[in-house]
Parts: structure tokens; sequence; C-alpha cells
């Protein structure tokens, strides 16, 4: 391939117990915009790390302009001409425009730092090659994330040094109304010469911008695109899933009930007028890729953080919640997405940690009944099967479906009206998985009313009822469960179908 500028060929990485890249290869031309996609855990992470020298691969190679890279460092590729734009801004609020430019990489002249000099270096470069004016004196706490987000590129891009630019998300952060200045800023690198490879889950922003598209699944490299038209997002979604969802869930026999929880206009941070009903009996699934404002929505629903507007109520009565023990109070309960830090005391054993939400149902004069506290773990060990069976067995050196479980018993004792599921079975084995669907069912058929928040298409296809799905902070599509295949609900969560905001 005579314009191939970047090559990353047969790349192998393995951490303990997992197979991360399996001989995955990535080929990247001159002066294309080159996609990458892939679910969650496909390994395009994991390739990324390995073209910036942050992960050493155990097999493969790097080739940039006809030159392999041994060894491959982060000094290493920098040198070679490789550029990263992170999700995540990294800037100093405080900072100035030209000070964030130049950070690290500051000009000196005869008399110290020229600080006139680099101004004018920002400000022409952010005018001519990304065609937007902003003062070189302007603080970074006064930008828009669009301008901040070009900033960043700025400052990766001003030593003119830049061959391939990696954009890892970028857009995460972003409004829909931004998108088209950070769109336009990449066009114009292309029109410069420079090779963009871009890794985002919107699939509708891969098959706009990009000239060929890389899928890997499963740590390889399954298929490469090379035109790219109308229709080529459904394509991309065959390649993406190339499997049928497994038969790990529970047969939906269920009969909602009453609505129990409901929404109107509520708003927050990352998320705005969100409106939808909860009914009891039901298993309501929220869909949404980073940035959607799902994990948001959650933690504001619990009291993690303060809604802005709108109402929140609970079988009818209107709530507040300031605080986590305000929804506890009310009967709403979550099981985080980061089990090990906010959802268990990795010290304290499985009973201490069963029992931490109904001290008061298993003390008296404020002392605990070891006894009772024993009774009350043997019962959610019996009904979980949380294995070893022990209920001193310190909780961090279970597996992660065991502790999964661990966190699930506690919230049973409490027999809550709602259930916040967020990311469920993260990390958690496929034996696991089925369990805590059953589980799951098993919530919803005794009458609570379950949310759960999933990056897997096919897990809330598999469980729920009914899916409303986010993007960038609202909710774009409530859709029944009951017929949807996962090609339509990766469709509408990336962008690929056209959508209109609704409620239900």
């Amino acid at each position: 391939m005579s314009n191939r500028l970047l090559h990353l060929d047969q790349v192998t990485k393995s951490f303990p117990g997992v197979l991360a890249l399996d001989k995955a290869s990535l080929d990247i031309r001159s002066g294309e915009v080159h996609g990458l996609v892939g679910e969650n855990g496909a390994g395009k992470s994991t390739i990324i790390k390995v073209l910036a020298g942050v992960y050493v691969p155990d097999g493969g190679r790097l080739t940039i302009g006809g030159q392999i890279i041994d060894p491959i460092t982060p000094e290493s590729v920098h040198t070679a001409g490789v550029r990263f734009i992170h999700q995540e801004l990294h800037l100093v609020p405080h900072f100035t425009v030209t000070e964030s430019v130049f950070m690290g990489q500051e000009v000196r002249g005869r008399f110290g730092l020229d600080t006139g000099g680099m101004r004018r270096r920002a400000e022409a470069f952010l005018r001519d090659v990304l065609a937007v004016s902003i003062p070189g004196n302007r603080l970074i706490r006064d930008l828009g994330t669009a301008e901040r987000k070009l900033v960043q590129i700025a400052r990766a891009l001003i030593d003119e040094a830049a061959k391939v630019v990696v954009f890892d998300e970028p857009t995460a952060p972003l409004a829909s109304e931004e998108c088209a200045t950070l769109m336009h800023a990449i066009a114009r690198l292309k029109d410069r010469g420079i090779s963009i490879l871009y890794v985002s889950h919107y699939l509708n922003e891969i098959t706009d911008i990009c000239d060929r598209v890389t899928v890997f699944r499963n740590g390889r490299s399954v298929s490469v695109f090379d035109d790219i038209e109308d229709g080529t997002g459904q394509d991309l979604i065959a390649a993406m899933v190339g499997r049928e969802l497994e038969d790990l869930y529970p047969e939906k026999r269920r009969t909602p009930q009453a609505s129990l929880l409901e929404l109107e206009n509520y708003s927050g941070t990352g998320f705005r007028n969100v409106s939808f009903r909860l009914r009891a009996g039901e298993i309501l699934g929220i869909a949404g890729l980073i940035g959607s404002g799902r994990e948001e929505l959650i933690d504001t629903i619990y009291g993690l953080r303060r809604s802005t507007s709108g109402t929140l109520r609970l079988r009818s009565r209107q709530l507040r919640m300031r605080a986590p023990k305000d929804a506890i109070d009310a009967g709403i309960v979550l099981v985080p997405r980061d089990r090990r830090h906010d959802g268990l005391v990795l010290p304290m054993t499985v009973s201490e940690n069963v029992t931490l939400a109904t001290l008061d149902a298993i003390s008296r004069f404020g002392l605990e009944n070891r006894r009772r506290a024993r009774q009350h773990t043997e019962g959610q060990i019996s009904a979980l099967d949380i294995r070893p069976s022990d209920p001193e067995k310190v909780v961090r050196l279970l597996s992660g479906g065991n502790q999964q479980k661990v966190v699930l018993g506690r919230w049973l004792l409490k027999n809550a009206d709602v259930y916040l599921l967020d990311e469920p079975t993260v990390g958690v084995d496929v034996g696991a998985r089925s369990e805590i669907y059953s589980l799951v069912d098993r919530l919803a058929k005794g009458g609570s009313g379950v949310i759960v928040s999933s990056s897997d298409p096919g897990e809330l296809i598999g469980i729920c009822d009914r899916i409303a799905v986010m993007m960038r902070g609202e909710i774009v599509s409530v859709l029944d469960a009951s017929d949807l295949s996962l090609d339509h609900l990766i469709s509408v969560t990336t962008g690929a179908e056209p959508t209109e905001v609704a409620h239900g």
C-alpha cells in the first residue's frame, strides 16, 4: 500500500486472564480520516494505548512513515509525529489560551518568555488552521466546551510536526450544536494533509466524516470498510456485533402495574427535560453512550447530584433528593457502577457489607446483634448463591460476580420500591450474569420497579420491558423491548437512525 502512513501489524496484548488484543491490525493512509469502531471491550482503547506507548505489546509491530518504531514509547511515538486528542480536556481553568497552547513547550526570547510571540502564534493557529477566533488572553474557564476542545487541539499541533492525530471520543463532552465546530476543524486538518484516526461510538459521525473504517471485535480487527456511503452504518453494526443474543435471560412473564416513579421535565448537570414513568413490576432500561447523560441522571435520582428543575414523584408524592439518604428513606436504592469503590467496604466481611443498610433492624440499644446479623446474611447468601457461602469471608477476596451479589443482597434486605442498577454486570462472568438477571426479574415480579442503566444493548433487550435511549443529555426514544432488534437499538443509540425527542 503505497500511501500507508501508519501500520499496527498483528498486535497482541494480554492482561491477567484477558486477551485484550489478538493479532489486531490497523492501517492509516496519508491524508485520510480513518474511523475505529467496536463494542465496549472490543480492544479499541487497548490498541490506542499501545500506539501511545502506554501499554507495551506482547507481540506485533508499529511502522510510521516506513520506519519501524521500536521500542514503542510516548517519546518515540511523539517524535514520529503522532498526537492524541483525548476525551478529557486536561486544561487548567485559570490559564489563558496562550498559556494552555504552549504549556510544556514555551518559547523563550532574549529576555525570557516570548509571551507576545506565543500569543500571536496561538491566535494565528486557531484562526488559520481551525477557523476560529479566540483571543490569546482569554481564560480557559471563560470558554465554551467546543472552544476548549479546539484549544486542546492547538496545544497538540502547535509545533507543526504532527503527521497523525488520534481523536478518542472527542465529541463525548460536546453538545450537539458544538459538534459541527469540531467536525469543521477536523476537515481543515485533513485538507492540510494530516491523517486522522477517529474513535467514536457515534456511528453517524463515523459515516459523515470518515474515508475508511476499521471494526474491532473481541480484540481482533474483523473488517475494514473502504467505501463509506448511505447504509454503511447498518453494515458497521453487523460487523461490530457478529453474534446472536446469548441465552442468558429469563423469560419475560411480568405484568407491569400502576405508575410508581414519575419524572417530568427533570433536569440536572449533564441532562435536561427528562420525562418518563416507571411502573411497579416493570424493568425500564436506560441506554446511551459515553456523554449521553444516563450516568448523571441515575446519580441525580439517587441524590448524589442535585436536580436543577423539573419534578420527581414516587407513588404520586413529589420528592426532592438532596442526598442519598433522602432516596433511601423514600424507598429508592442504588447498585452503583463501580461496586469496588462505591458499593463495598473491601476490608470488611460479607456479613458486615450485607447488613450495612439495615443496622437498625439487627441492633438494640446501639449494639449489633451478631446472631441476627448472621441470620440475615445467611439468608441472602442462600437466596443469591453467594460463593463461598461464608459470612465472615472478606469481601475483597470474592469474584466480581459474587461482590455484585453482596451489594444486591444489602439492598434486598431494605425491600425497596425502586431499584437503580447502574452497569449491573460489568466485570461479571457469564454464569453470574445469568443469576443476576434472574434476580432482577424476581424483583420486578415481586412488585418493585427496576431501572437498569447499561452500555450493553444486548443486556437491555434481554431483561427490560422498555428502553429509554439518551443522547447528549436528552431522551430521544422510548422503545418497546419485546420485539426490538439489537441492530435497531444500536442504530438509535449511536445516532445511525434519526430520532425525535420522545417521552414515556
